[in-house]
């Protein structure tokens, strides 16, 4: 019998048929085609994805939580208010 392992655990773990996996893709797929419209970039530092924004109000407003060193969050800040 052919079959393949299903390596995304995290966003399909809790699915027990193939059609709740599609929804569940497709409610993610719409998510972040918004945050994409809102000015979300994707960057890869260090080997790793990051989702990022230009804008922190607008970050913030998301929900997200900045995982910046805090004397680099507080530099924005300074350099937001210079402006």
């Amino acid at each position: 019998m052919t079959y393949f392992t299903w390596k995304e655990e995290g966003l399909t773990n809790d699915c027990e048929t193939l059609d709740s996996m599609a929804a569940r893709f497709e409610e993610s797929a719409s998510l972040m085609r918004k945050m994409a419209s809102d000015g979300f970039k994707v960057e890869k530092r260090n080997n790793k994805q990051i989702i990022t924004h230009m804008d922190s109000k607008i970050f913030n407003d998301w929900g997200f939580v900045s995982e910046e060193p805090p004397y680099q969050q507080l530099t924005l800040i300074l350099e937001e208010e210079k402006q």
